[in-house]
């Protein structure tokens, strides 16, 4: 009963923060659809069945009964599509896996069985091809430039076509007029982005519930007064007559019908604040029976007044219900842009884990829900293009154009990520596979081709907009990941560090020191440049890396791998902070108490291992080792394969003997005194530039594109929160 109960409850507050972009399209669907009037009346009730079989096929079976269960640790979105297949194949361009990561509790992976080879075969053909990571990059970073498209143009086009209404009363207000009174309303709803999802979310779902009430309402009310047989349209063979009377013109409307379905994708970004069986609920229960009815009611209408298909939705209103009608509108086309918004930037947020877009601040603004974040960077850049569309387009037309781009876009996207997660990941049956893939990408394909018709009428929008983030992305991606190759190529053999510390003469100095680095094994060039130019090194060395698994929450007792580089009295360690995409990484005064912690337990479990382990035993064995005892290393090109050149950094417990008691309290004592002293955070301010020979371009995307980005762009020390009178900076030139 208490769950039902739960259930029940997130499936209400699910109508408010998911639904609203669905649920306001009978604002300007009909408008898009017949931007040149109706010429035949039986047209109306060829374009409602179109309506409501893509309201059923798409949202419906394909994302509802579908999509929605290809979650990622309950996240969704393009973004948990990547990750689920990275998670089963090396797909990712940077080699930082390790054999630890898959003993998380929550990775949760199964090798493919033998007795479905093409699980297995598609595994090694997505690992080997470079094309194929290549390729699954860039439709995930086109899916994430085309939701930020989405959340840039569904405040335009809602609070235009809500705000549109008002000249049903006022009919002298010009057009400029009523895009002058959008953008007080759009600078607004950026504004209270700040306050996050909860809070502005939260109070939604009774809003968008009166506006699925009145919606159902006027629908069943235009029904009965105008036309109860308009439920004919249920009959699919009504497309087919509308495509054999109108051919082209029936061909080129699609792309005004597709916006019947614009904010289906948010159901599934959106997925990781409710569950699969409250978002199944809602939208069968409560959003396609209002919205199936309202646009049932429009078409009931257009049949007696077709000249009144430019604002079918003010005008099919009652009179008395009209200012009701008016105020929940302009409400719930604010909530529909939350929707939208809040995914993309649930999604920036993830793709940033990946290295893939620039550094920026992410403000978590939920305690209770970590999907829920806010970058005030990108809120800002959003609101500004926002603004911008809807002075230059002015009305819903054009912007329509482009936002079923963007829906249709990231529709196809999810489908053929999809299909490879059915094959790799659920190995499903291959005829279940063929007919989702047929069925759902040659509906998409029909759609995007329409909408393509219409490129110059505002339909390049889009594009634009995702080449110029798809080209940032890309860029940051690019350099991110040389950068990487070329620290593994020029690390400092493990072996060498105790050498490296006595050529030196390097002396050792009170408190804590943790050197930061991208690289998950081996020393960064960055730590021999602190030597040579400062020969000191503090008394307790962390090597940290932090590394984003593709899952979305790890644990925080599993948040810390350790293993001790050279002899114990060095007291020298490799450390690997792992979070999942949607964990935030704690501030540094947290981030420093949780680690002492962390190696006090580390080393109290060395010190166990140590003593109980015979005189004989392989030094290789997959145990908290000395990287001091490390086989010797090969080539960083060569292990690519591998990924793994180091043992494993596992924590063995053992038997702890009287001996070794006093000498764990010891090492416990000083890592206190040590913390107490001070923790400095090294970090290396790499500059990036492109080798002597390289070509043009890779001069111009390294020497410029990324300086400037870098330059102009959050930190990497603000955005772990360090303190700047902690911060050590150590200047290092890559040539890449």
């Amino acid at each position: 009963q208490g769950n039902w109960t739960q259930v029940l409850h997130l499936a209400f507050q699910s109508i408010g923060i998911i639904y609203g972009d669905v649920g306001t399209s009978p604002l300007y669907c009909y408008s898009s659809t017949f931007p040149n009037g109706v010429k035949d009346k039986d047209d109306i009730l060829g374009v409602l069945s179109l309506i409501l079989y893509t309201l059923i096929l798409l949202p419906m079976i394909k994302y509802v009964f579908i999509v929605l269960y290809a979650d990622d640790n309950g996240d969704g979105g393009t973004f948990a599509l990547y990750s689920l297949i990275s998670r089963y194949s090396k797909i990712r361009l940077i080699p930082n896996q390790q054999a630890e990561d898959s003993m998380v509790s929550n990775y949760s992976i199964e090798s493919p069985s033998l007795s479905l080879k093409r699980a297995q075969w598609l595994k090694e053909k997505l690992e080997s091809s470079k094309a194929a990571k290549i390729g699954l990059f860039t439709i995930t970073i086109l899916g994430t430039s085309m939701v930020m498209g989405d959340g840039t143009l569904t405040p335009a086009i809602s609070v235009l076509s809500a705000v549109s209404g008002i000249k049903e009363k006022v009919p002298s207000l010009t057009e400029t007029q009523i895009v002058w009174i959008s953008v007080p309303i759009l600078f607004m709803l950026f504004s209270v982005q700040r306050f996050g999802t909860d809070k502005v979310g939260y109070s939604f779902a009774p809003i968008i519930s009166v506006w699925f009430v009145l919606i159902a309402g006027i629908g069943i009310y235009n029904i009965v007064v105008y036309e109860i047989t308009i439920l004919r349209a249920f009959n699919p063979m009504h497309i087919l007559y509308y495509f054999g009377r109108n051919g082209k013109e029936a061909w080129i409307s699609l792309g005004g019908a597709i916006l019947c379905v614009t904010g289906t994708e948010g159901m599934y970004a959106d997925l990781g604040h409710f569950n699969i069986t409250a978002i199944q609920i809602s939208f069968n229960g409560v959003l396609f029976p209002s919205v199936a009815l309202c646009y049932m009611g429009q078409a009931a209408y257009l049949r007696k007044f077709p000249e009144n298909v430019a604002d079918t939705f003010y005008r099919s209103l009652p009179a008395p219900m009209f200012w009701p009608t008016f105020t929940v509108a302009i409400l719930s086309a604010i909530i529909a842009s939350q929707a939208m918004l809040s995914g993309a930037f649930a999604i920036l947020s993830k793709a940033l884990s990946l290295g893939c877009f620039p550094r920026v601040r992410v403000i978590h603004t939920s305690k209770h829900h970590q999907g829920q974040v806010y970058i005030p960077e990108v809120n800002f850049l959003m609101g500004l293009a926002s603004v911008i569309i809807t002075i230059t387009f002015r009305t819903t037309t054009e912007i329509g154009n482009a936002y079923g781009i963007c829906v249709v876009t990231v529709f196809s996207i999810t489908t053929h990520l999809m299909t490879i997660v059915m094959l790799l990941v659920w190995k499903k049956n291959i005829i279940f596979i063929l007919l989702f893939y047929v069925v759902f990408s040659s509906i998409e394909w029909i759609y995007l081709s329409s909408i393509l018709s219409k490129f110059i009428q505002g339909g390049y929008l889009p594009f634009c907009f995702a080449l110029v983030l798809m080209a940032l992305m890309v860029t940051w991606h690019y350099v991110h990941v040389m950068k990487y190759w070329y620290e593994l190529d020029h690390i400092v053999p493990i072996d060498e560090v105790t050498a490296l510390l006595e050529k030196h003469n390097v002396q050792r100095i009170p408190g804590v020191g943790i050197l930061y680095s991208e690289l998950v094994q081996g020393i960064p060039p960055v730590f021999l440049r602190l030597v040579e130019k400062i020969p000191s090194v503090h008394s307790i060395f962390l090597f940290m890396s932090i590394k984003h698994l593709p899952i979305p929450h790890v644990a925080p007792v599993e948040r810390f791998v350790f293993r001790q580089v050279g002899p114990r009295e060095h007291r020298m360690f490799r450390c690997v902070a792992r979070y999942g995409y949607s964990d935030g990484v704690e501030d540094s005064g947290q981030f420093a108490r949780f680690l002492a912690e962390r190696l006090k337990m580390f080393i109290e479990d060395e010190n166990a291992f140590a003593v109980e382990k015979p005189e004989n035993e392989d030094t290789d064995s997959p145990s908290g080792v000395s990287e001091g005892q490390t086989k010797p290393r090969k080539s960083a090109r060569s292990v690519h394969s591998e990924e793994v050149i180091e043992p494993p950094m596992n924590n063995h417990v053992g038997r702890i003997s009287s001996y070794s008691l006093q000498t764990i309290e010891e090492e416990k004592q000083l890592i206190d005194a040590e913390m107490k002293r001070g923790v400095v955070y090294l970090m290396g301010s790499a500059n990036v530039i492109a080798g002597p020979e390289s070509p043009t371009l890779k001069v111009v995307v390294v020497d410029y594109v990324y300086s400037f980005l870098r330059r102009n762009l959050a930190e990497g020390h603000k955005v772990l929160s360090i303190p700047k009178d902690q911060l050590l900076k150590v200047g290092i030139t890559y040539e890449i």
